[in-house]
């Protein structure tokens, strides 16, 4: 007699292992723990085999029948259906290796350690975000041109049209390390370099009118935040190094007697000087009796542990009135200092542009030494530092030739 979904259901354990048949060798196996497995007896070239088709509750009634339909048609096809079984499972995990997300995650583990934390999360978050919900479970070799392209109009249609080319450029970085690993043989993210439009090409907000800054320096008198994040306000238009370096800033990196701060720049991974105004080194021996026992010469809110959060720049700005997509932010700040260290001081480019620690080539197409116009930045960072002193107090500010 066929089994019932009763009689499944009510089959009680016993001392001993006890079968309950349903036909065509189908029988359900009750352990004297409770355990419920359906298997299939068969026959294949001789041999008495035994199928696995499932547990119960999770495989019901119906479910094993049909498990056990499959099984006698590949019988009659001459298969073995625990070969076929295995065979399944084996294509299976290659094709979980084999699957978009988890090349993605090789190739992201693989650039780990050459970039920074905070880059390989924001690289992750995008996968996780844009590309992993359409692409992850697709067998890396199959995914073609149209698939990455929905992908990218997904992305450009909310409006993030630079995040629609880096996520391009991602995805074939993704198949390139996939092509290194034998994983695929063709890249199809090369077709689509032109595929969504150019994003137009906009810069930080920058207040570069001197008026203007003097105006900003003096708001900043007026912050009522945190006294570290008002250090690094006031240091911030002063030192002009890039947010992110700022706010990482250890103690053990300056040196006061020799006026310096001395760092990795996180871009490019090469070291950078900066020399430290009279102004700048009060500013930070007026901090170091604060937070001067800790690792961080800025640290988190919450955690002396972490730096300052990469926003409290910006939050700061927004706090005193200004608007950080249109007027100033912080990353502006590099901006303005180029600009009037030019324009208005005279400064040389070349020096200006050693101390934004930027590559710079020569006219052979050589980086510029890093090292050099030491003595002319030093000048330069103090004139700079006096130069803003006197914006902020309002007084007039006389051209460089005519004040010489």
């Amino acid at each position: 007699m066929s089994l019932t979904d009763l009689a499944v259901r009510n089959a009680k354990p016993q001392p001993k292992p006890y079968k309950l048949t349903d036909g065509d060798g189908m029988f359900l196996l009750v352990q004297p723990n409770g355990g419920k497995y359906w298997r299939l007896a068969y026959r294949f070239l001789g041999k008495q085999k035994t199928l696995a088709l499932g547990v119960y509750p999770e495989v019901s009634l119906s479910l094993a029948r049909l498990r056990r339909t499959e099984a006698r048609e590949k019988l009659a096809l001459g298969v073995d259906p625990n070969e076929a079984k295995k065979a399944d499972k084996q294509a299976s995990r290659l094709a979980a290796n084999n699957s978009f997300e988890a090349v993605a995650r090789g190739w992201m583990d693989e650039r780990k350690s050459n970039v920074e934390t905070g880059q390989y999360d924001k690289t992750l978050a995008r996968f996780e975000k844009d590309i992993f919900p359409w692409l992850s479970k697709r067998p890396i070799e199959n995914i073609e041109a149209p698939e990455i392209l929905a992908v990218l109009k997904r992305v450009d249609s909310r409006g993030a049209r630079f995040t629609a080319h880096r996520v391009r450029s991602e995805i074939n970085r993704v198949f390139r390390y996939a092509i290194k690993e034998g994983f695929c043989k063709s890249n199809p993210a090369t077709d689509l370099v032109d595929a969504i439009p150019p994003a137009q090409t906009t810069h930080f907000a920058a207040i570069t009118e001197p008026v203007k800054v003097g105006e900003m320096l003096r708001a900043f008198d007026g912050f009522g935040g945190t006294f570290p994040v008002l250090c690094a306000l006031k240091l911030a238009p002063m030192l002009f190094v890039r947010p992110g370096e700022l706010r990482k800033a250890e103690w053990s990196q300056f040196d006061f007697e020799k006026a310096e701060w001395r760092y990795l720049v996180t871009k490019t991974k090469t070291e950078h000087l900066v020399p430290l105004s009279r102004q700048a080194v009060q500013i930070l021996k007026d901090l170091q009796a604060l937070t001067g026992d800790g690792r961080y010469v800025f640290p988190g809110a919450r955690s002396k542990l972490r730096p300052m959060s990469d926003a409290a720049i910006n939050a700061a700005l927004r706090r005193l009135g200004y608007d950080t997509r249109t007027e100033i932010t912080g990353h502006g700040f590099r901006a303005m200092a180029r600009t009037i260290l030019h324009e208005e001081l005279e400064q040389k480019p070349e020096v200006i542009e050693h101390q934004l620690a930027h590559t710079v080539p020569d006219t052979l197409g050589r980086a510029y030494n890093r090292t050099k116009f030491i003595k002319e930045r030093r000048l330069m960072m103090q004139k700079w530092a006096d130069y803003l002193d006197q914006l902020r107090i309002g007084a007039k500010i006389l051209p460089l030739q005519a004040a010489g």
